[in-house]
């Protein structure tokens, strides 16, 4: 099976008690994991459920009706589970990744834009992280009033580090969009694309 980190987070669940998708999810959003780990759409957590269970790594521990609720399916890590579950989370946390989000892809086509353009974008990116640069220290305050320890906050502290160096960078490009330092011509782009091979 192809390693994510919904299923990650499915079998490290798992490991504390046996739960159907509801609870997953719900423990999910409770602890905060929603901010690292997608769980928008309900399908991808049943179909990661479901290949989990097709690779042998959890299995259906029972199937209950409650007459308030649907059947629910409850399910439980297994031996196999606990070990891949170990391996994926010490390779993940030893190993970067290469991966290719979309933002680094905008910017290395940023020639298709006028100067006042891009500044305009990245500073709209600006209020937007500023935004979740707020609502992440809320969290982060909210979190040490409940007295969670702090190693179960910790990529809620990796993400605000992430976020403030990108704010950081972010502000200091618009800086030199504005003061004229990064500048360039149509010419000068031209002549660099027309370099012999």
């Amino acid at each position: 099976m192809t390693r994510s980190p919904l299923a990650l987070t499915v079998m490290a669940l798992l490991q504390y008690k046996p739960l159907h998708p509801y609870g997953i999810q719900r423990l999910i959003k409770q602890w905060g994991k929603d901010k690292v780990v997608n769980v928008g759409q309900r399908t991808s957590l049943y179909r990661t459920i479901d290949r989990l269970t097709a690779a042998g790594l959890i299995e259906v521990r029972e199937t209950g009706r409650d007459q308030a609720y649907p059947e629910r399916t409850v399910y439980g890590i297994t031996d196999a589970g606990r070990a891949v579950a170990r391996e994926w989370l010490l390779d993940m946390l030893a190993t970067p990744k290469a991966e290719f989000p979309e933002f680094p892809a905008a910017l290395s086509h940023l020639l298709m834009l006028a100067p006042q353009e891009i500044r305009d974008a990245l500073d709209r990116r600006v209020r937007t992280l500023d935004e979740t640069l707020a609502a992440l220290d809320t969290d982060l305050g909210a979190e040490t009033g409940y007295g969670i320890p702090r190693i179960a906050m910790l990529e809620a502290e990796y993400m605000r580090v992430v976020i403030a160096a990108e704010l950081q960078w972010l502000r200091s490009v618009s800086d030199d969009l504005r003061s004229g330092a990064l500048a360039w011509s149509p010419e000068e782009m031209l002549a660099f694309a027309e370099t012999p091979e």
